[in-house]
């Protein structure tokens, strides 16, 4: 039996579901669902990111235009990459040409892996006519502060010798001169903001290496040489700009790249899915809607603290529409799920008839949870 049209659309929101679908073949998958069980239903995908992976994709299924750049990759070799581009405004993806998933076969780097080709795709996004830039961090493969991103532009990284410096973070430590050269009339009239969705500082306990770069495969003596070379790195900078921003909310995002957005490229820090919503046009997606749907791999605590759907049901419950999630698993308890703006959570895993179900048939599943909720909360079945 199928569920009555409900009166007002959906919109269909979701984050990728990390390594079995991406936003768009989520949306696609709860979409077809709820088609099967409400066929008059209006559903509108609006697949999302937080300023991570996904970014760019997120841009191209919202009308942006694809254009693709061969640069460095995290080791130096070059890979295939892209940025979006609409009117003056282009969206740059970190991990597009810095992230984990771009290393070498899968081989991590932790104290070698650099920033240059995310300098790179900024550049040709200028050249391409941005006038704005969007810079999503998240997933970098490194732990160099963003100085390769700002060597890429122009910048100059010196040691005592005059030499310049090799990527990664460990080089940092022989840093004894930073010239900007032409880094200030390449982003001349360019206005960069970072899609971020942590407040680390730069250094320290809650810093750039000591949260993250275990996460990218550094170790023991590996952390300290990094934490070093961050340290220099913040000193020459505020030598050469007389800024001091190691403490900044945000300066230790992607291996401390929001350090040198922040103090070399002028750039503001702004949660990631607020800047995404809004460049997705959500507020008026949702107007009239009758029901949001989002989603990711897991639902849990790390989803409360600034993740993709729970800013969807933040932006969706402002707006005075409920709000459903499905997930690959939900570790949330209902009572937290609930105050979070969800009134309703759907796992994967439950509707699952074997084990791993949830990574292999995804797809499936994902198409039975908007059955499953369309019936129940479209219909009031």
């Amino acid at each position: 039996m199928s569920a009555t049209p409900t009166q007002g659309h959906v919109v269909v929101a979701p984050d990728k579901f990390k390594g079995t679908l991406t936003a768009a073949e989520a949306a696609a998958r709860l979409a077809a669902g709820i088609h099967r069980a409400a066929p008059g239903t209006e559903v509108r995908r609006l697949p999302v990111a937080d300023g991570g992976e996904g970014t760019l994709d997120a841009a191209l299924a919202a009308g942006f235009s694809r254009v693709p750049a061969k640069v460095a990759g995290p080791t130096g070799l070059p890979v295939d990459a892209a940025f979006a581009l609409r009117g003056d405004l282009a969206v740059v993806e970190l991990a597009q040409a810095a992230g984990l998933s771009r290393l070498p076969g899968g081989r991590t780097a932790p104290l070698a892996a650099g920033t240059y080709g995310v300098g790179q795709l900024i550049g040709r996004a200028v050249g391409a006519g941005a006038r704005r830039i969007l810079l999503g961090l998240g997933g970098s493969a490194g732990t160099d502060g963003g100085a390769g991103l700002v060597q890429a532009l122009g910048a100059g990284l010196y040691d005592e010798h005059g030499t310049e410096l090799p990527p990664g973070g460990a080089a940092l430590r022989r840093l004894h001169r930073l010239e900007r050269g032409p880094l200030a009339d390449v982003l001349s009239g360019v206005e960069v903001t970072v899609a971020s969705d942590v407040d680390n500082p730069l250094l320290g306990p809650r810093g750039a290496t000591a949260v993250y770069a275990p996460q990218k495969g550094a170790e023991g003596a590996e952390l300290a040489v990094l934490e070093a070379g961050l340290t220099r790195w913040a000193e020459v900078v505020r030598e050469a700009t007389g800024r001091e921003l190691r403490e900044a909310p945000g300066a230790g995002a992607a291996g401390g790249v929001g350090f040198a957005a922040l103090a070399l490229l002028g750039a503001t820090v702004r949660p990631g899915i607020e800047l995404l919503l809004d460049l997705l046009g959500f507020d008026e997606a949702v107007r009239g809607a009758a029901l949001v749907v989002t989603g990711e791999g897991c639902l849990d605590e790390q989803t409360l603290h600034g993740k993709a759907p729970a800013g969807v049901a933040a932006a969706a419950t402002g707006a005075g529409v409920p709000v459903a999630a499905v997930a690959g698993r939900v570790d949330l308890a209902e009572s937290a799920w609930r105050r979070a703006g969800f009134v309703a959570a759907y796992a994967l895993t439950d509707l699952a008839e074997h084990p791993g179900d949830s990574l292999t048939r995804a797809g499936e599943l994902a198409e039975r949870a908007g059955e499953r909720l369309a019936r129940e909360l479209l219909s009031g079945a």
